[in-house]
């Protein structure tokens, strides 16, 4: 039995706990009843509404050494109401979905970078499934200098967001974004359990990071999406983009993000820093 394994199925179990604890008893049709000692559905009430023993599903959130169909784990998924990204999630964290091959040496050859360059004046950058920044063009330098640096996390979009408080962050809406990105992460993480790297960088952010180690231990999980960032860049000011990820063939581990300026003010103010290279600048996230 491999660590993996052991893992997996203590990650599995916590994830069932948590959502567990989400649903109430109203929500399933049930009676909410006195004296609950924990908030949401009782183990058993679990079990009975999707099908399977009281014990079975006991050792099932125990970590216990039980297999688990993908029949009987959509029944408890829509049992506790999971959403796409959180179904997903659990399948994987049961074992019942392939790995994902490694493939990120694919964002260095050189077809990829001139695609970047390609997309310039929109910064774009090739971004791995942990959040580091591994590719990049000269806009996205132009905004986000710091994606340049590599000691110390530096080139790494989930570490700078969390890492650096709120009060200095060049993240403005980051108490919106940093649990999104927190939650992809995890949904990310089901696929490399165990893996020395990833494990070590996790850890890392858990003792960086009270604000990350408080939104790991919630077990969310999502999925990328177009999402609204704002930035404070220390030379213009406030930046509003759309990020948009966008998968690329070949790099399963990898995905194309995109930023897109929200509004005209916006686009005049990369513009700006586009013609004025090397303007003093207070880069905290990316």
């Amino acid at each position: 039995m491999t660590t993996v394994t052991i893992d997996r199925r203590s990650q599995l179990g916590e994830f069932l706990k948590t959502r567990r604890a989400r649903v109430t008893p109203e929500q399933v049709g049930l009676a909410p009843g006195l004296r609950r000692r924990t908030p949401g559905l009782r183990r058993e009430e679990v079990a009975t509404l999707a099908g399977v023993g009281v014990t079975w599903y006991t050792w099932l959130e125990q970590g216990r050494p039980i297999n688990a169909s993908e029949q009987v784990l959509q029944a408890i998924a829509r049992t506790l109401q999971l959403d796409v990204a959180e179904q997903a999630h659990l399948l994987r964290l049961a074992g019942l979905r392939p790995a994902v091959p490694d493939s990120l040496e694919c964002a260095t050859q050189p077809q990829v970078q001139a695609i970047l360059d390609a997309l310039d004046p929109l910064p774009a950058a090739i971004s791995s499934a942990r959040y580091d920044i591994l590719r990049w063009n000269a806009a996205y330098e132009t905004i986000f200098p710091g994606a340049t640096l590599t000691d110390s996390y530096r080139n790494n979009s989930l570490w700078a967001a969390a890492v650096v408080p709120g009060c200095c962050s060049a993240f403005v809406n980051r108490d919106e974004e940093l649990p999104r990105m927190v939650a992809v992460l995890r949904s990310n993480y089901a696929e490399h359990l165990g893996e020395p790297e990833w494990e070590a960088f996790i850890a890392d952010l858990i003792a960086a990071s009270g604000d990350f180690a408080r939104l790991w231990a919630q077990q969310d999980v999502a999925l990328h999406s177009s999402r609204l960032k704002v930035f404070r860049h220390g030379s213009v000011g406030e930046l509003r983009m759309t990020a948009t990820n966008m998968q690329v063939l070949g790099m399963p581990t990898a995905r194309l993000v995109v930023y897109t300026p929200n509004d005209d003010e916006t686009r005049d103010r990369i513009a700006f820093l586009q013609a004025n290279p090397g303007l003093p600048v207070v880069d905290h996230t990316h």
